[in-house]
């Protein structure tokens, strides 16, 4: 059956003390919703829903970036969770299939407790997630008889006995579109909030003879995010499961516990990570590859047996083919290093492309933009580029070309040439040393006055 996401992000979130809508606080360098769309999208949706209310403006244009085809809809008043899903309804008002509910907030619901869901739907109208909880004090308790569920009592509104219940909800719940909807428009808000809950969609499922099971995962996967301190907790656990994943999955980390991954870092067997790499969104790192210690890779791609760093930034765009050499304080931005290609040492690589094979030598800057365009440089194969030489963009070095060092490249260099462009040096006999006696007397006139 066909499924619909409707992910929740209209929480203001006071807790988080924040301008910024909760669900855009970041985690392993990802909005907090990205991680919900991402987790949902493992049920292949035909229609994924975003509720927004607090920062509506800005979560959508997150959104847009993150789903071109997602569709967001306002709710103007947070009336509830019930009230939230039901802003969907319009948009799901043809759609035949099944709705899951998912929470903005709550990132790390795995993609086989979501089929898990999907699978239980064989026997039952409704599914709800729910988890075993160490303290359940505070959640609402899901009330049992046999594999039935039959209604979710809030911690405030239960009995001795209810309490004593350890299964929690987690607020997930799976289920024909169109009943929920249906049901979700009798549920009632009498209650001290005045709001409607989905949580009272058992009740209203059971008075119809429909059933409702619960589907039940570990605590960890039901974390919400509320706080700043629960932001940060989180941040831990994710790295935790990441770096243990990656060492079984045959990565070498030499020191894992100041290895930092994102949300969709992807690093192949046999690859070595030093100490202190940090790893933003959209890196991937071949087999065999090595990462040096204290670099920062973002947007990046490193092909089997290439190294980088130690002390290198590798920015968006930056695509290292097998056998390239990053160095040194060296950060290389929207270029490719094609095979066997060195920027060893103190370098900048900026909108670019370096050829098979050649050598950059140390403090080379490719000067690319000029204050209002960016402009490419463009290096051929064999190349060697000599110290502090400044490449101004649009430039070309043709195959086999040198540069001298210290060379300011201001027009196109022809295959096998060598490029000089410095002033000839003067020397001034004894200038330096009267000089330098001019300054210190004028240093010390200012000090008398």
């Amino acid at each position: 059956m066909s499924v619909a996401l409707v992910i929740l992000a209209a929480g203001q979130g006071t807790r988080m003390n924040s301008e910024l809508p909760k669900v855009l606080h970041r985690l392993a360098g990802a909005p907090l919703l990205a991680h919900a769309m991402r987790t949902g999208a493992a049920l292949e949706p035909v229609r994924t829903v975003i509720v927004t209310g607090h920062g509506a403006a800005e979560v959508e244009a997150t959104v847009a970036g993150l789903d071109a085809e997602a569709t967001c809809v306002r709710q103007a008043e947070q009336l509830g969770t019930g009230h939230a899903v039901m802003q969907a309804q319009a948009v799901l008002a043809e759609f035949d299939g099944d709705v899951a509910v998912l929470y903005g907030d709550t990132p790390f619901v795995r993609t086989e407790t979501l089929e898990a869901m999907a699978a239980a739907r064989d026997t039952a109208d409704l599914v709800v997630l729910g988890f075993e909880a160490a303290d359940p004090s505070g959640y609402g308790r899901l009330v049992t008889e046999g594999d039935r569920l039959l209604k979710i009592v809030e911690h405030k509104d239960a009995s001795s006995e209810e309490r004593a219940i350890t299964l929690c909800n987690s607020g997930l719940v799976l289920g024909d579109a169109r009943t929920m909807m249906r049901l979700l428009d009798r549920v009632s808000n009498d209650n001290a909030a005045g709001e409607y809950y989905l949580t009272d969609l058992p009740e209203a499922y059971g008075a119809e003879g429909l059933v409702t099971r619960v589907v039940i995962c570990d605590e960890a996967e039901t974390l919400g995010i509320n706080t700043r301190a629960e932001l940060a907790a989180a941040e831990a656990a994710f790295q935790s499961r990441a770096r243990a994943e990656a060492l079984v999955t045959g990565v070498t980390l030499e020191d894992p516990s100041t290895t930092y991954f994102a949300y969709d870092t992807i690093i192949g067997r046999d690859a070595v990570i030093g100490p202190q790499v940090v790893f933003g969104a959209g890196v991937t790192v071949e087999s065999g590859a090595e990462i040096r210690a204290f670099c920062h890779l973002e947007g990046a791609h490193v092909a089997r047996g290439a190294i980088v760093g130690p002390y290198a930034r590798l920015r968006p765009g930056a695509e290292l083919s097998e056998d390239a050499r990053v160095g040194n304080f060296v950060e290389i931005k929207n270029a490719t290093l094609a095979e066997g290609a060195k920027v060893n040492h103190l370098s900048y690589i900026g909108d670019a492309a370096v050829g098979t094979a050649s050598n950059i030598g140390a403090g080379t800057i490719t000067c690319n933009y000029d204050g209002v365009f960016k402009h490419r440089t463009e290096i051929g194969d064999r190349v060697f580029i000599g110290s502090n030489t400044m490449l101004v963009a649009p430039v070309t070095v043709g195959d086999d070309a040198m540069t001298a060092s210290g060379s300011v490249i201001t027009e196109n260099v022809p295959e096998a040439a060598l490029a000089v462009a410095r002033a000839q040096q003067t020397n001034k006999p004894g200038l330096a040393k009267r000089f330098m006696e001019k300054l210190r007397l004028l240093k010390a006139a200012k000090k008398g006055s």
